[in-house]
């Protein structure tokens, strides 16, 4: 996360001059563009220029018949709408966050699904809602570790749960969302990654790793996976709680961690981190709904989002 904070964003546009650039695109007219952004057409003309000066190159060819982006602006086209779509995602998951709202949804997540997959959850949520002429519901995100979410859930302070890897009791239902795997990644200079064979599991078992927090589903799946061989993990050599701040440990140098795919494939793609096989540990698992009550959620919003989660991937 620090290494984020010290990119420059000097050339980054603001998010209503992307979403401008986007509607031209799409419309092949400033005018029309404008009035999908709710601007004026000399407003829009502005600030495509003004972006076009802050970004250093040119954004669009601007003829009587309209307007068509140059190959530079169809690139920063298309990385606008990737950015657009999670700011409305960051946007959702920050709603949820305000203290001065009064829950009509109360939801728990682990810290993995939390950070990768509720957002998009909510955002589909309201969606639906706003498609239908409905208000959206307010909701409140509680994001812990799984442990911490099952107490939830059957304490009912909280409508639904998303946990991760861990046995479900039988005082709660459940139902299945989607398969995760857990992956073993260290940074790319790391010696693991010299070897031409995977790293056996009592060698990872006594490596001591940077690992998550005692509760976490994450940790949980790891310890019974080597379990099931015999085997039983060191002390780490950090613990943290969240699986972003993990990330960052590894990706300073700290040591190897063991992750959700999920958690690490941005980074994974990008040569931030490298994936170490690891010989005969399956360190698969199923990311789960909770709740208590009928087997079936009465209607809803928790309903509605179990919906949700249920077939969006």
């Amino acid at each position: 996360m620090a290494s984020l904070l010290r990119v420059s964003l000097e050339r980054v546009p603001d998010l209503t001059s992307l979403r401008l650039l986007v509607a031209v695109v799409e419309a092949g007219s400033i005018g029309r563009a404008a009035r999908t952004v709710g601007l004026t057409q000399q407003a829009a003309s502005d600030r495509l220029r003004a972006m076009e000066s802050q970004v250093g190159v040119t954004l669009l060819h601007r003829t009587r018949q309209g307007s068509t982006p140059t190959e530079a602006g169809t690139v920063l086209a298309g990385w606008a709408t990737r950015l657009l779509e999670v700011a409305a995602e960051v946007a959702e998951g920050i709603a949820t966050l305000r203290a001065d709202r009064t829950a009509r949804l109360r939801v728990a997540s682990s810290m993995t699904i939390a950070e990768h997959l509720v957002p998009r959850w909510l955002l589909v949520l309201r969606q639906r809602a706003e498609a239908s002429g409905t208000p959206p519901p307010a909701v409140e995100l509680l994001a812990t570790n799984s442990v911490r979410v099952l107490a939830a859930v059957e304490d009912g302070d909280v409508d639904l749960g998303f946990v991760e890897g861990t046995d479900v009791p039988g005082t709660v239902r459940s139902r299945e969302l989607l398969a995760d795997h857990l992956v073993v990644v260290v940074a790319p200079g790391h010696p693991w990654t010299r070897r031409r064979r995977p790293v056996d599991a009592a060698e990872l078992a006594a490596t001591p790793l940077v690992a998550r927090e005692v509760g976490s589903g994450t940790r949980d799946v790891l310890e019974r996976a080597l379990a099931v061989l015999g085997l039983r993990p060191v002390a780490p050599a950090v613990e943290l709680s969240t699986a972003t701040s993990v990330r960052e440990a590894v990706r300073a140098g700290t040591g190897v961690a063991v992750l959700s795919r999920l958690a690490v494939a941005d980074d994974v793609d990008a040569g931030r981190l490298r994936v170490v096989a690891v010989r005969g540990l399956d360190l698969s698992r199923t990311l789960r709904a909770v709740w208590t009550g009928a087997a079936r959620m009465p209607p809803g919003p928790a309903r509605e989002l179990l919906e949700v989660a249920s077939v969006s991937r």
